[in-house]
């Protein structure tokens, strides 16, 4: 390059300024941030459900199983953020619900599986839509590129810490 052209520097975007609400540490803290998010996130929401007459630990765990796979309460209890003895209680009101079933594993009878029902599924459904058109609504303010990297980053962020 001739030395009379000077290479453009980028100029640092400065980092967001703390607000009132978030002094000093916290607003720069990733586990503070990532906990405000989920909980601003998950209060609208949830917000929702119960107005729906839908406990929040139901929806956690029926819209976890809405897949139809089923899961062992150990790994359900990983996804769904509760204790296992927590999450045992909850599965247990909704077995007596009809909105969950236990099924044994056929290679280990010890082992077993919580599934949803179609009782499950028709309470559910219409939550599951509700939850993709709120989350639309609290992304519609980032572009699509922008949507993908925080998910994609959230994943993998995710990904090595449980492999830790």
């Amino acid at each position: 390059m001739p030395a009379d052209m000077v290479s453009p520097t980028p100029t640092p975007t400065p980092p967001e300024s703390p607000s009132e609400s978030d002094p000093g540490f916290v607003a720069d803290y990733l586990p503070y941030l990532l906990a405000r998010a989920s909980h601003a996130i998950s209060a609208q929401f949830h917000a929702h459900v119960v107005a729906k007459g839908v406990p929040v630990a139901h929806w956690r765990v029926l819209a976890t199983l809405s897949d139809g796979d089923g899961m062992t309460i150990g790994d359900l209890a990983r996804v769904v953020l509760y204790k296992q003895p927590t999450l045992t209680k909850v599965v247990d009101r909704l077995e007596r619900d009809g909105l969950v079933e236990r099924r044994t594993i056929d290679r280990d009878r010890r082992k077993v599986r919580v599934f949803i029902t179609a009782a499950g599924r028709a309470l559910v459904d219409g939550l599951l839509a509700d939850a993709k058109a709120h989350e639309v609504r609290v992304l519609s303010t980032h572009t699509a590129d922008e949507v993908a990297v925080l998910k994609r980053v959230l994943r993998t962020l995710i990904t090595r810490l449980d492999d830790q």
